[in-house]
Formats: C-alpha cells, structure tokens, sequence
C-alpha cells in the first residue's frame, strides 16, 4: 500500500474516532444538569457517581477538548460544551481573591482542597487560550494572562530556573506538594514542566508577548539543560531545587509525548537556531522510545522503564494515544518510513485493545499480553478527553488532504 494511502485510511479513522466516540461520549455521558459542569466520576460500565468530587484537570481539560473541536469544525454542540466548562471553571475553579486555580471541588462546586497545583494551573491557561482561538471572548485570554503572571509572581523559581510544584491558597510553601498519590513529593517534576510548556506554547499562538516569549524559551532551555538525559535521550522525572535528579524510572508515554510538544514549543517560539537543536533532540528521544518502550510481541507501548528494564508492563491509554503523535512527528522531521509505520501500529493496536466498543471512550489500559485494565474509572480526576482527542486532532491537522 503506497504511504499516501495507508495515511488517508489513517486519517480516516481516526477522525471517526474522533467525531463518533470520544467527543460524542461526554456530550451524552458527562454533563451534570443538577449541580452544574461535568460529572466528577463514571465508571467503566457508565454507573455515575454523582457526589463525587470534581478536580480542576479534569475540567479545564475538557474547556480545552471542546474549544479545540469547535474551532475545528465549528458545530454548535462543540461549542455548547466549550461554552459550558467556561462558565463552570470561571465561576469555581479560579480564585478571584489570591489568583491561580484551585485543585478540587465538590459535587456542589464547594473548594474541598484549595491548593496551588503548578499543573493544574497550567492546564487553566491550556483551555482558556485554547477557548480564545475558538470563539474569540476576550475575558477567557485576559483570565489565562492572568494565571501566567500568577505562576511568573508565585512559582517561578528565579534563582535556579523552572517552577515549584505547588504553593498554599496564598502561595505559601506546602509540606506536601505532590501531583498524585503516583508522584514523588519533590520541587520539581518534569510533569509540571512539560505541561507549563505545552500552556505557554498554545498562549504564545494568540498573546505575542515578550515576558512570555522570554519564559517559553527559557523553558525549552531547561528541559534540554536539567530534564532530558543527554546520554539516553530520555527524561528524568522529579527534582530537588536545585536540578538534582531523585529518581532513574523512565516514563515512556512521557517521552514520546515530550519530543513532541518539545517540538511544537520551539517551533511556534519561531527561534530558529534553537529549532534545529530541538529538531535533532526530538527525533533522538522518538528512536530511544522505538527502541526500548514498544511491545514487539503483543504491540502497544509499555507504561515505564528503569535502567534499560521494564518496569511497568501495563500500557495505559495515554501514553498509547501519544505514541501515535510522537511516531508521526518523528517520521515527518526524518521521512524515514518506520516511524509512521510504528504510528499505525499504535493506532491499531488502541483500536483493538483500548477503544470501548461496548460503553464508549477508551478503557483505562491493558496488561502486558492485552488483557483490559479498567480501574473502574471512564470519567475521572485524571481520565479525561484531552490525550486522546489531541491525538485525533493533531492526526488530522497534520495528514488530512
């Protein structure tokens, strides 16, 4: 089959996907009419938890998933949602009296847990200015300069660069400033950073602005100088301070994601000297995932690594759909037909194993040999439409005819 034609059916496919399942799923599954926003929890099996709390990712992920599928194809049910976690996130979500975003909320929309998570921030300004490109509302852009400013005055760390992990309700210093019961509680983590760059990045498309013109290459520099192993061509996940690494274990959905956005930062940053750098760095961390992440008896791509070992056996939905991404922007920076290949593998491999062909969405993951991990969990904290929309989106823009 001629390249060209194994990438329409890609293509193809995956906006199928796209249209069909996952952003048809939390139209029909997600939306909470009785308190307001979107469900905090569902399970597997669609049995919603109705008292469940609500986490600020999960939210401004989906402002995001919707603005971006508005601004594609401009359908009024895109924007109905887009429109529907704006109010919800701009009424709850974000503190008027300190700046930043809280972490969780009840059922209700009541702060249960009031800290400054760097990453949720992030996210904040990920769907706001993505809100912004799709329907032009000047408050949804003014709001995410806002949380720039608030993380630039708050979490910035000016002496030895990057951001802090997390602060108080008023930006004092937490004992615990851990992302997730998963996270090590460090500084710094390469999470945080990967996700305040991928902000910054999508802000820098509508708000061309010198201080964050200046603090988007700044964090390129870090990732390049403090976060990527130069000898493995992968990341080092959590930090003190100061830079000095806390952990050896590899995340290679992180990896694969990472040389991407790396990637779309320096491109839109528009430096060139520094795209060349990347463009090399990006295509190196692509391979060291070819070589050492993917199952090359059952497919898919392994969770984590440590010291040339899996580790992690499970392959989790995510980092899947980031494979798909990462594979594809490595094949378009090198042309070399493994890469694109390795991306249709992925994709068929999530289309067998990962899409729900019973309740919708995507399940959680797989074991080793495809066996389906669920968690219970279709809708939750951190299962959200972004990792898998975004690969559909990004697919799209890049091959669509």
């Amino acid at each position: 089959m001629f390249e060209n034609d194994k990438m329409e059916i890609l293509v193809h496919d995956i906006e199928s996907e796209l249209k069909n399942n996952i952003l048809q799923f939390w139209i029909d599954h997600s939306i909470d009419n009785d308190n307001g926003g979107f469900y905090g929890f569902i399970s597997d099996n669609l049995i919603i938890d109705k008292i469940h709390e609500k986490s600020s990712v999960l939210n401004f992920r989906i402002l995001w998933t919707y603005s971006a599928a508005y601004r594609v194809y401009k359908e009024a049910k895109y924007l109905h949602m887009a429109e529907r976690a704006y109010d919800y996130v701009i009424k709850h979500l974000i503190d008027t009296t300190n700046s930043g975003v809280y972490w969780m909320l009840d059922y209700k929309g009541n702060v249960v847990d009031s800290k400054k998570q760097t990453y949720a921030i992030a996210f904040a300004i990920y769907g706001l200015s993505e809100y912004f490109r799709a329907t032009g509302k000047q408050e949804s852009l003014d709001s995410a300069i806002e949380l720039f400013y608030s993380l630039e005055n708050h979490s910035y760390d000016g002496a030895s660069k990057g951001y802090v992990e997390a602060r108080s309700v008023d930006w004092l210093p937490l004992a615990d400033m851990s992302l997730s019961p998963k996270d090590m509680n460090v500084d710094k983590s390469m999470n945080t950073h990967l996700h305040v760059m991928e902000a910054y990045t999508n802000l820098l498309r509508v708000w061309d602005n010198d201080h964050l013109r200046k603090s988007l290459k700044e964090l390129i520099n870090v990732t390049i100088d403090h976060i990527i192993d130069p000898k493995t061509h992968q990341f080092k996940l959590f930090f003190d301070q100061t830079w000095n690494p806390m952990s050896n274990v590899v995340s290679f959905g992180h990896d694969i994601e990472g040389s991407w956005l790396l990637y779309e930062a320096t491109e839109v940053l528009g430096d060139v000297k520094l795209i060349i750098k990347v463009e090399n760095i990006s295509i190196n961390m692509a391979k060291k995932t070819y070589e050492e992440g993917i199952d090359r008896k059952h497919g898919g791509l392994f969770n984590e690594g440590e010291d040339g070992v899996i580790i992690e056996s499970n392959k989790d939905w995510w980092p899947q759909a980031e494979a798909v991404v990462g594979f594809a922007n490595a094949y378009q920076l090198t042309k070399e037909n493994y890469f694109i290949d390795e991306a249709i593998k992925m994709w068929h491999f999530i289309d067998k194993h990962i899409v729900d062909k019973v309740y919708g969405e995507w399940v959680w993951g797989t074991t080793a040999n495809g066996s389906r991990v669920t968690k219970n969990e279709k809708v939750g904290p951190w299962k959200c439409p972004y990792h898998n929309s975004r690969m559909c989106f990004e697919i799209i823009q890049r091959f669509k005819k």
